[in-house]
């Protein structure tokens, strides 16, 4: 966990609440007079922290409070309660200084103007934010160089292809030089050469100029290239918190190593292990099995709760024996992530508990 926060959420929820409409007219005359209000849980008890120079994923299914999290930390959305702190600042306290010290980009939304030019909308927001010109210049360079905005500087921004318009708005975000970088599901709908393009953007303000980032996607190919560390979010709660390489342990247990032995000995070495019965695990390791064997030709996969990840498992096949060839099979990120989804199944009378709580404090 990085020693200094920049991003804090601490015990963050929001309630929403929403007037059932009952039906036909008499029912609309009844929810006028007298109206019922219901308490829907879109957050409960989020805490994290994200340090500086760190990308977080913000990951889970929609409808799993990823966005209402992130308007909670931009300051848009007001906390029904708990605390977030955004590079020392409560986000819906000081907003005008908030705006000051973030960058953001919500997938299809834009921050520039429609009818201008990029290159108008960029001087628009330079005025705005007060950046001195020679550091405007240098920044609209730098951003040229990584996103090619030179290309379609001069185009309305109506007219700019989805790719052409999230570049822009990602540079856009950081030309005021913030510490903190929100994106909302940025790539959404890019072609693959742009989304890399993008990627590669994003790894250059994280890992040359030290921005944090936090990031929500349902790219996982995204996820895989970009974070080290995810926050899973489902049904409002935060479900896992952890490196990217932990959760594939957990829930990415369906791996294969498909080894030829050099070594008739070795050969002989798993035919005594099969015969040992079930499990056929590997003497001297940790939950990597004897999955079947036809001659020299071995299938090693994971057996137990604590089984190592595939590359762990390659790593201790080749140490203890001699091979010709080598082959390794495993779960995609989608797969991976698919099952830390269905894992988690939340204590639903505590949810409506906490309901019931914040609709009676009209929170």
């Amino acid at each position: 966990m990085p020693l200094t926060a920049v991003i804090e959420a601490r015990g963050l929820s929001k309630v929403f609440h929403t007037t059932v409409r009952r039906p036909g007219f008499a029912g609309a005359l009844r929810s006028l007079v007298s109206p019922e209000r219901v308490a829907k849980v879109a957050v409960q008890d989020v805490d994290f922290r994200v340090g500086r120079g760190e990308l977080l994923a913000l990951l889970g299914p929609n409808g799993a409070g990823k966005s209402t999290t992130i308007k909670m930390l931009t300051g848009i959305l007001t906390p029904t309660s708990g605390e977030a702190v955004v590079a020392g600042v409560v986000p819906h306290r000081d907003r005008e200084r908030n705006a000051h010290n973030i960058g953001a980009v919500f997938g299809q939304r834009t921050q520039l103007w429609w009818d201008l030019p990029a290159r108008e909308s960029f001087s628009i927001l330079r005025d705005i934010y007060g950046v001195p010109e020679d550091q405007y210049r240098a920044r609209i360079d730098e951003f040229d160089g990584l996103l090619e905005l030179s290309e379609f500087w001069d185009t309305r921004v109506r007219h700019l292809s989805l790719g052409q318009r999230v570049r822009c708005d990602l540079a856009a975000s950081l030309l005021h030089d913030p510490p903190v970088v929100f994106l909302d599901e940025p790539t959404i709908g890019m072609d693959v050469v742009v989304k890399e393009q993008v990627r590669r953007f994003l790894r250059h303000q994280v890992e040359e100029r030290d921005r944090t980032v936090l990031l929500t996607t349902h790219d996982m190919t995204e996820v895989a290239r970009l974070a080290e560390r995810v926050v899973l979010i489902n049904h409002g709660r935060i479900v896992l918190d952890g490196p990217l390489q932990e959760i594939r342990r957990r829930f990415g247990g369906t791996w294969q190593v498909r080894a030829t032995l050099a070594d008739p000995a070795d050969v002989e070495e798993i035919e005594r292990i099969e015969q040992r019965g079930e499990p056929a695990l590997l003497p001297g390791t940790t939950g990597i099995g004897v999955l079947r064997r036809e001659g020299p030709r071995v299938v090693f996969g994971p057996v137990g709760d604590d089984a190592p990840t595939v590359h762990e498992a390659l790593k201790a096949v080749i140490a203890r024996f001699q091979v010709t060839d080598l082959a390794l099979e495993e779960n995609d990120l989608e797969d991976v992530m698919r099952a830390a989804y269905l894992s988690d199944v939340p204590a639903q009378g505590a949810t409506e508990e906490f309901a019931v709580q914040a609709a009676s404090q009209g929170g």
